[in-house]
């Protein structure tokens, strides 16, 4: 497992409150580890309320339609990265 970053973890915070996570630590994530399926096992539902938090947190709409916003939810890092690449100044 390797280290997160310091907006690595600063995402995975936002995952573990927006989704309630009660039985993993945000520091426990790792950032290459799936977000869906057999991952942290994540679903749709999960996924719209962390694009909710997204925009509320960062000012970065993810469409649903977008391929780019569909490859940022493979894990952590990518999903770290997008909004580091998409977020407001």
């Amino acid at each position: 497992m390797s280290a997160q970053t310091a907006a690595q973890l600063e995402m995975a915070e936002l995952l573990v409150e927006a989704l309630n996570l009660e039985d993993i630590a945000a520091d426990e994530i790792a950032p290459d580890e799936s977000l869906f399926g057999d991952g942290l096992g994540l679903d749709s539902i999960d996924a719209l309320e962390i694009a909710l938090a997204i925009s509320q947190k960062y000012g970065v709409q993810m469409q649903a339609d977008d391929e780019n916003t569909r490859k940022a939810f493979t894990s952590l890092a990518t999903l770290t990265d997008f909004v580091q690449a998409n977020k407001s100044k």
